[in-house]
């Protein structure tokens, strides 16, 4: 079954006339657009309805008729646009350099400034999408209960109380994974092993980190390992993608604004800003058009950088080992893996080969090709939410493809790709071990193995 979108549940009022909407861009960039339809193969929502408006081409004319006043911003208008996934694979289609994220991103604003934003939410899904999941503290102890439970073997009982609440709840409830131990409170700085070959700065997030926990300390140790003192700067928040895809640009600009000061103390003495989430990397190498101008309310210490300047350091932890030269791992992992291109990495940021690159060192390790590898999965930041029905189209889609393989673990970049992907996977193959590249690196480096992966090895 196919679906072209959700009906919102509050109606848009009608909006027309250039000088309402659309002014936020530079229509230019609508030019560049030749409608050649080179980008349509590589949509997914396309691919999924067949339909041009779900198109990256059909969602441009839409947009551009909206600011022109050919057509006005109705509720079916808008739904072709809100299926948008924002994952950019249209950037890498396009041959002509059509900047599409700038465009969609032109109607977010537009639709935060008149304050609907999401309507298809409800309140509370609303209140744990924008006060809950970018605060990391919050969104720990929210999922502390869940720990718990799983830890004494009670998941059945909270799955069979899960039948209880209301499908949105119990969406959010599926997409929780098997969650590890939290480590608490990392040290400060966590010195280099053997020479020193570089001083980085760990973002760890908010929803990454609340989910993964082993995933950020999996960073930090191939880090040490590799030679590097990581410092972990105290009081760094979110990056603010939630809101910034949002199109709300003041609360990702104060987000912004906090992690600039959390890195100012040791900012010249870094060498790299290293991110394990693909899709927090694109939005931390966006700073320099975020904080355009030296904000006001902080102390004179940030006189000496800016957003750009921050950008500049931000590096995939992926990208960074494979430009330092990474130290070889040396325990195998005989299994068959296959590898699934995050968006925020492939599309936004361009990196592909290097978290290949790390896996393939890993011995025993066969990395097998994966059919539609850069297709979105379906989480899209908050898209699960908002989009439930295509996201599930999508994520099954995923699901099919990676079990077509026969891989005993598929690796991905980013948290959201993990969640997504572990949902649809626990359906069919629950045994499989659904994990970051670097996840796979330091088992490597160690020889601690997941219990997922050693009880299918044994």
């Amino acid at each position: 079954m196919s679906v072209t979108a959700e009906a919102p549940r509050t109606s848009l009022p009608v909006i027309t006339g250039p000088d309402k909407l659309g002014r936020n861009l530079d229509y230019e960039l609508f030019m560049d657009c030749v409608h050649c339809g080179l980008c349509l193969g590589s949509c997914p929502t396309y691919v999924e309805t067949g339909n041009e408006n779900d198109s990256p081409r059909g969602r441009i004319y839409l947009w551009r008729a909206v600011t022109d006043g050919r057509t006005e911003l109705t509720d079916e208008v808008r739904r072709h646009l809100d299926l948008c996934l924002e994952c950019r694979a249209c950037e890498t289609a396009c041959p002509s350099g059509v900047q599409y994220g700038k465009i969609i991103a032109s109607y977010k604003k537009d639709i935060a400034r008149l304050g609907l934003v999401f309507p298809t939410l409800n309140p509370l899904q609303r209140w744990m999408l924008f006060h809950l999941t970018p605060y990391a503290r919050r969104l720990r102890w929210a999922l502390a209960p869940l720990r718990l439970m799983q830890r004494l073997g009670l998941a059945g009982v909270m799955q069979r109380m899960g039948r209880l609440l209301p499908p949105s709840l119990r969406r959010m409830q599926d997409m929780v994974p098997p969650l590890a131990p939290h480590y608490g409170r990392l040290p400060e700085l966590l010195p280099a092993e053997g020479r020193r070959r570089a001083r980085v700065a760990l973002f760890i997030g908010c929803a990454a980190d609340a989910f993964f926990p082993q995933t950020t300390l999996a960073t930090a140790r191939v880090l040490q390992r590799n030679g590097c003192d990581v410092w972990i700067p105290r009081g760094q928040g979110c990056c603010g993608a939630l809101h910034y895809h949002a199109g709300l640009v003041e609360p990702a600009r104060r987000f912004a604004d906090i992690n600039r000061y959390a890195f100012a103390p040791e900012f010249e003495r870094i060498d790299a800003i290293i991110t394990n989430a693909g899709g927090c990397g694109p939005v931390l190498k966006e700073y320099g058009q975020l904080l355009t101008e030296q904000p006001q309310t902080w102390p004179s210490l940030w006189a000496s950088f800016g957003g750009a300047e921050f950008s500049a350091k931000v590096r995939d932890i992926s990208e960074f080992l494979v430009e330092l030269g990474p130290v070889s791992p040396q325990y195998a992992l005989k299994i068959k893996a296959t590898y699934h291109d995050a968006c925020g990495l492939s599309h936004a940021q361009k990196i592909r080969q290097p978290p290949r690159q790390l896996l393939q060192m890993i011995p025993g390790l066969e990395l097998v090709p994966l059919a539609e590898s850069e297709l979105c999965c379906g989480a899209a930041g908050s898209y699960n939410l908002t989009q439930p029905e295509m996201s599930e189209q999508l994520g099954r889609r995923k699901a099919r493809n990676i079990l077509d393989t026969e891989a005993q673990a598929v690796f991905t970049g980013n948290v959201g790709c993990l969640l997504q992907i572990a949902r649809y996977l626990r359906e069919q193959q629950p045994n499989l071990w659904i994990a970051h590249p670097i996840d796979a690196l330091w088992a490597s480096y160690s020889g601690e193995l997941p219990d997922v992966l050693r009880s299918s090895l044994s």
